[in-house]
């Protein structure tokens, strides 16, 4: 019998790449291939569900029964390394790992400084926050707007999970792109008020954006992203310190009526008062 590992949002990530692989690559039942390797079934399936730390030994034997070389093995080995860590680092483009942990959460909140939450995000305006960024190609751009896209189909499941997002309003006011742009990004706000909280202009909040997944099974999973790197955090002293920060916004933010009037001025707006709000950025 397997022993389990608490486990990480990496770690059920690259287990489900072993998954993955195992459909793919040899049409096998998880039964099926844990008789081949001689291993107990609940071995394999807490393996590919990330809550077993496989040995170097079980990897060879698993990547081989798949199929795969020397090479993938030396490179699975290396993201596997750090996968049971309390804090992941990642660059930016790994987004698997961040749509895994969203998806697959009961519970999200998340609070945007500077920009709406990717979840709520038009692809326009996503577009034209990519451009702004700067810091990926053009011809990366579509691709990424695409992923963002798709991440949303979560918020209409019919399991989907309890969201909350706490937004500043700096970000309604940071122009991206074109009036229209900006009309129809507020309209899907407030198309989503029951889920957005917005924290007023006049209300100093010093921290950075940041989410908290809750899962049913695992432990909760803090995220913060960057201009340069994802972080992922199971340390149970950072967890305390980001539900902190959330009890701390649900005392200043807006409530949902108060909220939902604060996007509605924004969808009001004349175009031109726009022109004459917050700042350009593209």
């Amino acid at each position: 019998m397997a022993t389990t590992t608490p486990s990480t949002a990496y770690s059920r990530d690259l287990g489900d790449e072993l998954r993955r692989l195992r459909e793919t690559c040899t049409g096998l039942s998880g039964a099926a291939l844990a008789v081949r390797l001689g291993w107990d079934p609940s071995k394999l399936s807490t393996v590919e569900t990330g809550k077993y730390r496989a040995s170097e030994i079980d990897l060879v034997q698993y990547l081989s029964m798949c199929g795969k070389d020397i090479d993938y093995f030396e490179d699975f080995k290396r993201k596997y390394r750090n996968a049971f860590e309390e804090y992941i680092v990642q660059v930016p483009d790994n987004l698997r790992t961040l749509a895994m942990a969203e998806s697959t959460a009961t519970k999200i909140i998340r609070y945007d400084a500077q920009a709406v939450p990717g979840l709520l995000q038009t692809p326009e305006y996503a577009d034209g926050v990519y451009r702004v960024a700067g810091l990926v190609t053009e011809d990366r751009i579509p691709t990424l707007v695409q992923h963002r896209t798709d991440r949303q189909a979560i918020l209409r499941r019919h399991d989907r999970p309890d969201c909350l997002f706490y937004v500043h309003e700096h970000a309604l006011q940071t122009r991206i792109g074109d009036e229209q742009i900006m009309e129809d990004q507020y309209l899907r706000l407030l198309f989503s008020a029951r889920l957005v909280r917005i924290i007023p202009a006049d209300v100093p909040v010093i921290a950075s954006s940041c989410t908290l997944w809750e899962y049913e099974k695992a432990m909760p999973v803090g995220f913060v992203d960057t201009d340069h790197a994802n972080i992922f955090v199971q340390d149970p002293g950072a967890i305390v310190r980001i539900r902190l920060l959330f009890d701390r916004l649900a005392e200043v933010a807006l409530d949902e009526e108060q909220s939902r009037s604060k996007l509605a001025e924004y969808v009001g707006r004349p175009r031109e008062d726009l022109d004459d709000a917050g700042t350009h950025l593209a």
